[in-house]
């Protein structure tokens, strides 16, 4: 065992776990540290799945039929024309791309922050990341030019760099990769014979849907992998779904072999009930993209109120376009929190918000920041409510902010800023 490679457990699981217990010991606490969209099952999906419930057989291994079609027709209404035959389903996007990164092979060029499981899925897949810092702004997409050097210096010490990966809209920042950057990326990924995985699974909550997001799909579609599932727009993280879209390309066919033969020894095949509703959800009718409406609204809305008191307390934050996820820089706040409660960096922020207010949130440390840095990643998607009738009071109400219980919640998350920065004396 000694030789095994060393993975710590996922962050935000291990975050989620502490704040679980926390709150079962009678503390007050404000989950803002994992992605769980924490919003009910629209009951027309709910209705799908029991429907299933008999469907007990393997099926196939990259998935049923009418879930490929319908994840080929979810990508073709956005722009990337899809052969069903090209798409691979697994249970969960995160168990898919670690079967696409064992399925390649080589290492793993990964952005700088990026998801807590980029860079230890290519661990365990006996691979190294390579780290490459992400440009102010531009977070998921590595800086093309950062990448062309690290992918140039990792082969000429005789490392064997195959894909780099990339996230849009972005976890952490929520920020969202200009075109130019990702045309840029794409130009330079087909210059160093890299594949392209491209983790989409946010693509669906850009606040300003006149302005989508521009997958890498479309520059380099002979070498590009789109993933996506429906963890975030339809907040079923539970029923663990995800997609992959292969490039119907030479390459990308035998890739897709790989990928298959890979998945049918890690999986099996993906639920068969699950499945079924899954397709439903991918074919995207009327009560489909009503819900996923709602839901990006109820999340801008969030989010923008907690970036305000981010800001007011006199952090750094860069335009948020997506997701429920913020990136604060408390750098320009360093002497003043060192000062007057021994704040040094990233850690020091998490511990000093969980153990005096009982705000969960991440360091940038655990997205792969170098040293510890005084950012933290912000989720805001836990304080719609504690139950599913105030969740779905949250999705139809006009302002969610008005809500009792959503204002408790920021109030509480703004009186815990105000303690750590001076403003006021909050009690612990």
């Amino acid at each position: 065992m000694s030789d095994a490679p060393s993975v710590s457990m996922s962050a935000t699981l291990a975050a989620d776990e502490a704040l679980d217990t926390r709150r079962r010991a009678g503390e007050q606490v404000l989950a803002m540290a994992g992605g769980e969209i924490g919003l009910p099952v629209l009951p027309a999906l709910r209705r799908r799945l029991a429907a299933a419930a008999d469907e007990n057989a393997y099926g196939p291994v990259s998935g049923s039929r009418a879930l490929r079609a319908a994840a080929a027709g979810y990508w073709g209404r956005r722009g990337l024309a899809t052969d069903p035959g090209l798409v691979v389903a697994g249970p969960g996007s995160k168990p898919l791309l670690f079967a696409l990164l064992l399925a390649i092979g080589g290492d793993v060029v990964v952005p700088v922050p990026s998801w807590v499981s980029y860079a230890a899925q290519a661990r365990l897949a006996g691979a190294r990341p390579v780290p490459v810092p992400i440009a102010a702004g531009r977070g998921g997409v590595p800086d093309p030019e950062l990448l062309r050097a690290a992918v140039t210096a990792a082969r000429s010490a005789g490392r064997d760099p195959r894909c780099v990966v990339v996230t849009l809209p972005d976890n952490p920042t929520g920020a969202v990769a200009p075109p130019d950057t990702v045309r840029r990326l794409a130009a330079v990924a087909r210059e160093l014979d890299l594949v392209v995985v491209s983790d989409e699974i946010y693509c669906d909550l850009v606040y300003d849907t006149s302005l989508p997001v521009e997958s890498p799909a479309r520059h380099a579609p002979e070498r590009t992998v789109v993933t996506t599932g429906l963890t975030k727009n339809l907040a079923v993280g539970g029923w663990r779904t995800g997609v992959a879209r292969l490039p119907d390309s030479g390459p990308g066919r035998l890739l897709h072999g790989r990928l298959v033969s890979v998945a049918s020894q890690i999986w099996s095949s993906p639920p068969a009930p699950v499945q079924a509703a899954a397709a439903y959800a991918f074919g995207e009718p009327p009560e489909i993209t009503e819900r996923v409406a709602a839901s990006r609204r109820l999340h801008e809305s969030v989010v923008r109120a907690v970036a305000g008191r981010l800001t007011d307390a006199g952090a750094l934050l860069g335009p948020v376009r997506a997701t429920c996820y913020l990136y604060p820089d408390f750098e320009p706040l360093r002497d003043r929190l060192a000062r007057i409660h021994d704040v040094h960096g990233g850690a020091d922020l998490v511990r000093f918000l969980v153990e005096r207010h009982g705000v969960g949130v991440l360091p940038a440390s655990a997205f792969g920041e170098p040293g510890d840095p005084l950012r933290i990643r912000v989720a805001t998607s836990r304080l719609y409510g504690e139950d599913d009738e105030r969740r779905t009071a949250a999705l139809m109400a006009p302002d969610p902010l008005e809500l009792p219980w959503i204002h408790r919640n920021l109030e509480q998350f703004g009186a815990a800023l105000a303690d750590l920065t001076g403003a006021r004396t909050a009690r612990p």
